[in-house]
């Protein structure tokens, strides 16, 4: 079967260049990339379209073709142009994504073979997916990861404010292109039932989808590499080891790895907060995050994007001000190897994995963290409150860092036996070759029926949202 993964903002190459450092990007490339591997394994021919950037800040994404090492023959990384050569942030892509649809529709038809079947991610991928269903008849999947009414409402999206929200975010047509894909989509993939009540059952969601009709929704976990992301060192893990081992210092103490993106939903403060405000903890660990890029933060924060640096600089200055600087390590590891070798380093150690977001819709990091030893603690706001039950880690209040702090304290305390539980459920469910069959049993299935299409725009719809809102208030 030839299936196409569509994804016109995130960015695709065989080095795995800015694989989940920049917030456009995010897990959604290693979910892509990782299903679009297991797919090829299984017999499929696959493309993953994206779009093509020709800027000089932004080399690797400049070519119209590219693939994976070992997968040549069986997985194509097919960029086309919209919008112009330079790099356009999400917002900024949604008037442009037609021109995308009809130069991937003119390439396919023109030079190649339609798809059997196309995948959408994100809602530019799902609004893409609409469209080319309009002009072929091709049927889709959608995968949302994380949708915009979340985010309106997380981000404090009222009347006096929407006119600013939204040009910032795109609200209107990134909601409207999600009614649109739920209401066209084969299937709707999403990676907990959590996931599929909370976030589907959204008021501006109302008339699009129906959380509680069958054949609806598909509920597929992701997957981990399990070539990179296990309990078991490899050959070559020996010299990063003696130098990380040397930076951490002797094997005694466990750590408190953090290892997000920096970005304030992820929440790397209420770790900094809980470890600040709790002498046990500090008594008991230390603590080290994850900055990719960079050797030194109070040095070379400057080299960061101005959103990062704006998250970065409170986490910088309560470590300063509470006198932890000494028991903190900042870690660059600009690799998955490299940060696998150090969750095994820091598991051997006791130590736990911190992800305490305010809202994480399922949580790879955690689960690729579990399979090399380290013992989860996590948020209880989203999918790590349905993956990690039955003790394979430790749930969390993250607008709570005193219970942070015992979350923490537990994850030490009971590593061995935490440990043991979360890494044995990690290869039991979550591998990519397990993701993978799901998605084709949802594109084998009886299609659902399509439903006409909707104007790309939700302005007036999300007024009235938060009209009723204020009211409710």
């Amino acid at each position: 079967m030839h299936i196409c993964f569509l994804n016109p903002q995130g960015n695709f190459d065989p080095a795995d260049s800015y694989l989940t450092e920049h917030p456009d990007f995010g897990g959604q490339l290693v979910y892509v990339k990782e299903t679009a591997i297991a797919m090829a394994e299984m017999g499929h021919k696959v493309d993953i379209v994206t779009r093509r950037i020709r800027d000089d800040a932004w080399p690797e994404f400049a070519e119209d073709k590219d693939t994976y090492p070992g997968y040549e023959d069986r997985i194509r990384i097919l960029r086309f142009p919209c919008g112009g050569d330079v790099f356009l942030g999400k917002e900024h892509l949604w008037p442009h994504l037609p021109e995308f649809v009809d130069n991937m529709l003119e390439y396919y038809v023109g030079y190649d073979k339609v798809p059997d079947f196309f995948t959408a991610h994100y809602g530019d991928g799902g609004y893409c997916a609409v469209l080319a269903q309009a002009k072929t008849g091709i049927g889709f999947t959608f995968t949302g990861h994380s949708l915009g009414a979340q985010k309106l409402d997380k981000l404090g999206t009222a009347l006096n404010n929407m006119d600013t929200m939204q040009d910032r975010y795109a609200f209107a047509q990134r909601i409207a292109a999600e009614r649109m894909s739920m209401r066209r989509a084969h299937r709707i993939i999403t990676s907990t039932e959590q996931e599929r009540y909370e976030q589907y059952s959204h008021p501006l969601y109302s008339g699009a989808v129906d959380v509680n009709t069958p054949h609806t929704f598909r509920v597929q976990t992701p997957g981990v590499n399990t070539r990179i992301f296990s309990a078991r060192s490899r050959p070559d893990d020996a010299e990063f080891e003696a130098k990380l081992n040397k930076r951490l210092g002797p094997n005694g103490k466990p750590y408190v790895l953090v290892s997000s993106r920096l970005d304030e939903k992820k929440n790397i403060q209420g770790v900094v907060d809980a470890f600040a405000k709790s002498e046990a903890l500090r008594d008991r660990a230390k603590l080290a995050i994850c900055v990719r890029g960079i050797e030194d933060p109070f040095i070379q924060i400057a080299n960061l994007p101005t959103a990062e640096r704006a998250v970065l600089r409170p986490i910088l200055d309560t470590i300063e001000q509470s006198g932890i600087k000494d028991r903190t390590v900042f870690l660059n590891l600009p690799s998955q190897q490299d940060l696998a070798t150090a969750y095994r380093i820091f598991a051997s150690r006791g130590s736990v994995f911190a992800l305490t977001a305010f809202y994480e819709p399922f949580g790879l990091a955690p689960i690729e963290a579990a399979a090399c030893g380290l013992v989860p603690v996590v948020t209880k706001n989203g999918g790590p409150s349905e993956i990690f039950k039955y003790g394979t880690g430790v749930l969390v209040d993250p607008f709570d860092p005193e219970d942070i702090a015992v979350g923490l304290m537990r994850g030490m305390n009971e590593h061995k036996v935490i440990a043991d539980k979360a890494h044995d459920m990690v290869f039991q469910r979550y591998t990519w070759h397990q993701t993978a069959t799901g998605y084709m049993e949802a594109i084998n299935s009886s299609p659902r029926p399509g439903n006409d299409l909707l104007h790309p725009d939700a302005s007036e719809l999300i007024r009235f949202y938060l009209e009723n809102k204020k009211e409710e208030r």
